[in-house]
């Protein structure tokens, strides 16, 4: 594949929240800088986006704005899955009415669905809406995993175009070259492997990490697809702890606690997932520093609790 539309350094992005509702001033100019710091695609609400504790008409809405100010400049991914099929056809549907060049759909969770019900969940996705659709393969959060063989047979659909993969198995990769079209997008959504990714012939990385650190994470990609991998290795090793803080804590707690002390949201999640721990606080703030990533002087809003 010589320039797939899906590639490289894409954010998923976070949902800020002000006064318990979506900070939609906060989420344009998230948008703006990651446009800024030379992402190559967007993906808004998903599992960074805390899809799960949003409302239909809040994950609606965080599409659309994704998609009006992102206004063609990079491709928008949008997240639009669910246990349920129905319902997932619904949010693939909304999305490809605002606009949106792609679904990033999860495989169904909690009824750890068969490979045949995994299929088929994909193949009523393919059949119902005319929209370019990613498979997010996640199974530590989904309870099942996406076969090799399952992706290839989805390869073959014509709406079908690519996999997040999150599994951190790095020889997965070779075996989906292998067995998915020439075509076929292959993105990781784990950060610390990522490196290992592109070297067995990946696109790109739908990336948490991307959300704090756009320009070291978009020089990273743009590395890795250029073949510059002593350079790739040295944006590696500045974001490798980076990497691991962003998840010492539930997700995005630890990413949103970045993104405030940066003065660009406030920190607040929603129940079940709670603020970031004093204890990862500092961890957090030292990667950030490691990666090149510094609070400006003045808007720092989490300075006073961090040592």
């Amino acid at each position: 594949m010589s320039n797939p539309l899906f590639k490289g350094a894409i954010p998923a992005l976070v949902t800020p929240f002000a006064n318990g509702a979506v900070d939609e001033a906060a989420f344009v100019a998230l948008v703006e800088r990651q446009i800024a710091g030379g992402v190559h695609g967007l993906v808004p609400v998903g599992t960074t986006g805390e899809t799960a504790t949003l409302s239909h008409d809040e994950h609606r809405r965080v599409v659309e704005l994704c998609v009006k100010t992102a206004a063609g400049r990079v491709p928008v991914i949008a997240g639009a899955g669910s246990n349920s099929t129905t319902e997932a056809i619904e949010l693939v549907h909304f999305a490809k009415a605002v606009g949106a060049d792609a679904a990033l759909v999860v495989s169904p969770y909690y009824n750890r669905p068969s490979q045949e019900g995994i299929y088929q969940h994909y193949k009523a996705i393919n059949d119902a809406v005319q929209l370019p659709v990613l498979i997010y393969n996640v199974p530590t959060r989904t309870s099942s995993d996406v076969a090799t063989e399952t992706i290839a047979r989805l390869a073959k659909l014509p709406n079908i175009v690519g996999v997040k993969d999150a599994t951190g198995d790095l020889a997965r990769i070779s075996m989906m070259r292998l067995e998915c079209p020439d075509d076929f997008v292959l993105l990781t959504g784990d950060d610390p492997s990522a490196l290992g990714y592109m070297a067995h012939g990946g696109h790109g990385c739908i990336s948490v990490t991307c959300n704090v650190a756009p320009e070291a994470f978009s020089a990273f990609m743009n590395a890795c697809l250029n073949g510059d991998w002593p350079g790739a290795l040295y944006q590696q090793d500045r974001m490798i702890r980076l990497h691991k803080a962003l998840f010492l804590d539930a997700s995005p707690a630890p990413t949103k606690f970045a993104l405030s002390h940066l003065g660009l949201c406030e920190e607040g999640v929603r129940l079940p997932v709670t603020v970031c721990a004093e204890a990862v606080r500092p961890v957090v703030v030292a990667a950030m520093r490691e990666a090149g990533v510094e609070a400006a002087p003045g808007v720092n809003r989490a300075a006073s609790r961090v040592s």
